[in-house]
């Protein structure tokens, strides 16, 4: 019965004949405008008639719990996103991998499973960790909560006595623990303590990393679509290893950048990946930087197939992942970490347009209205990176016009995005039909902007 009163209630509710797409959104501005311009209607939490639910994390087990999804509906997060975006359970899927590639006889997968530095969890792992550092008694190790992000609780150290400090404090001293808090008493916050990169490729002397984003549509089969847009963030201070207190010279993250002198509030220290494509192409040469994106591009790759089997796979859902990824000066990837909810906050005129394409080219490719047959290998900014299986990049002239043609052996990441133009073929190759709207993409991000 509320199936058939919703179906009956979305026919009634149309524009120009064709019905409105309905969504809810726990999110303001670029989110909130994505959807504006493509003229959905929004519902209140209580309307359960909607297509679309773009929700934070924490509302989940009340979508899953308490809701019945109908065919048509969906959702922004697989309901256990946290084995890929908790720092520890990250940590643990990629070592289950790898043992699993050395037992199956796959010993060169095995190393490419290795796309994290060296990592233990704490407090569990403690004296595994101790024994690592008695090894390297050199080497600068970092501390981050397995849990939070935007650079909350990290530091930087070279002493056993610093972690011992913390893991003696963490559990007796809190002040959650001493207002008498149950969970607290358990034990001390779960921690990463990962061997810190004391090599950073540097630009100008500064360290930057990357945020790149892919989009799982599912993980049985395993599907990947991955942007080919991101941006680099930079420290605003000269990198050097004799000053690890200064979380600004060794934290990217804007929300620990923007309390730096020098911090520039609408550039925010970022360049295009584009842009840095372009850099490297320039001092290292197109073999190179194809090596390097390759490489890149297995990052993505071994981090989803470590969850692929134990992430609880639903036609309802999708997730758009921010991967953090640091280059060394071997030009040489690591994984920092993966966000389920990565940030949506702008910085500027050109973050706000990434990021609007970012979310409008996302809701392209779930395709609640039904304008796609499903065999494309691109859609806007998206090009589709693993279908239970690599994708060769199909490459066209207009793809990678910018670049010499180098960029169709390792993918389109950092391309000419040429988004509009694409959207506009692929939806007009389906004659405009669909459930909700004509064959023409969203309003162009340059009218938003303006």
């Amino acid at each position: 019965m509320q199936a058939e009163a919703a179906e009956k209630r979305r026919s009634s509710d149309t524009c120009a004949g064709r019905p409105v797409v309905r969504f809810r959104c726990s999110f303001g501005h670029v989110m909130m405008d994505v959807f504006r311009s493509r003229g959905w209607k929004e519902v209140g939490p209580e309307d359960q008639d909607w297509d679309v639910n773009w929700c934070d994390v924490s509302q989940l087990k009340e979508q899953y719990d308490h809701t019945f999804l109908q065919d048509h509906q969906r959702i922004s997060h697989f309901r256990n996103h946290y084995e890929l975006s908790r720092k520890n359970m990250l940590m643990k899927n990629l070592r289950r991998l790898k043992r699993h590639m050395e037992k199956s006889g796959s010993r060169e997968e095995a190393e490419r499973c290795v796309i994290c530095p060296t990592s233990f969890e704490l407090p569990s792992e403690y004296h595994m960790f101790v024994e690592e550092f008695r090894h390297s008694p050199r080497a600068i190790w970092i501390m981050k909560p397995a849990g939070k992000s935007q650079g909350r609780g990290i530091f930087l150290t070279q002493r056993l006595k610093d972690v011992t400090e913390w893991k003696i404090k963490d559990k007796q001293f809190t002040p959650s623990f001493l207002a008498g808090d149950k969970d607290a008493a358990l034990g001390p916050e779960t921690y990463v303590v990962q061997r810190y990169i004391a090599n950073p490729y540097l630009i100008g002397g500064r360290k930057f990393d990357l945020r790149l984003y892919a989009l799982v549509s599912s993980f049985t089969p395993l599907k990947v679509w991955l942007y080919r847009e991101g941006f680099a963030r930079f420290s605003s201070s000269e990198f050097t290893t004799s000053q690890i207190e200064d979380n600004c010279i060794h934290l990217t993250n804007v929300a620990i950048q923007k309390h730096a002198l020098d911090y520039d509030p609408e550039r925010g220290s970022k360049w295009s990946m584009r842009r840095l494509r372009r850099f490297l192409r320039a001092r290292h040469g197109d073999a190179v930087v194809d090596t390097l994106i390759a490489n890149i591009n297995n990052v993505f790759i071994k981090a989803l197939q470590s969850v692929q089997k134990i992430m609880i796979n639903d036609k309802h859902c999708f997730e758009l992942y921010g991967f953090d990824i640091l280059i060394d000066s071997d030009l040489r990837p690591w994984l920092i970490e993966v966000n389920s909810s990565p940030s949506l906050a702008t910085t500027g005129q050109e973050d706000y347009r990434l990021k609007f394409a970012l979310l409008d080219d996302t809701l392209h490719v779930v395709d609640v209205e039904g304008r796609l047959t499903g065999r494309e290998l691109r859609v806007g900014g998206y090009d589709l990176l693993w279908n239970d299986g690599p994708v060769l990049p199909a490459c066209s002239a207009r793809s990678c016009h910018s670049s010499g043609g180098g960029e169709q052996r390792s993918g389109f990441l950092g391309c000419h995005n040429d988004r509009e133009q694409q959207l506009m073929e692929v939806l007009q190759s389906r004659g405009g039909k669909g459930r909700g709207r004509t064959a023409r993409p969203s309003t162009s991000v340059q009218h938003i902007c303006q």
